[in-house]
């Protein structure tokens, strides 16, 4: 299949598929008499693998890791399972992150009147941060 069937089939842009082979993350795929990229079975199955990891946020660093270990079949499933445990950790930490900003701006939302008159609490604190 060519790289746009691939691409779809994937879930994957086609963009995303050249920089994933000029980075060397995955094996670029044989190309057909015609110059084209053919993508096969397996090619398909390491794109997916590589997408599913991406989407649960993992570096490509990681997915390198990841396939690393996927090809290894004398890897030792500790390894997989303490990246996957230093992904949780990560995720966590932007979590807690994200819930600071929220409380930090939901203070902000209940401190403006949110009416007609120009003063705002929210863009005086914005203000005052700039010039700290």
């Amino acid at each position: 299949m060519n790289i746009g069937q691939a691409a779809a089939q994937a879930g994957l842009h086609a963009k995303t598929i050249r920089y994933y082979e000029d980075i060397g993350l995955i094996l670029p795929a044989a190309r057909g008499a015609n110059g084209y990229r053919d993508y096969g079975v397996e090619d398909l199955h390491v794109l997916r693998f590589v997408q599913r990891a991406r989407g649960l946020g993992f570096s490509v660093r990681d997915c390198r890791d990841l396939l690393s270990l996927y090809h290894d079949r004398n890897r030792a499933s500790a390894d997989v399972k303490a990246l996957a445990e230093q992904r949780i950790a990560s995720i966590e930490v932007k979590v807690a992150e994200l819930r600071s900003l929220a409380a930090t701006l939901s203070h902000l939302v209940e401190r403006c009147a949110g009416d007609d008159r120009p003063d705002c609490p929210i863009l005086d604190d914005f203000a005052e941060a700039h010039h700290a």
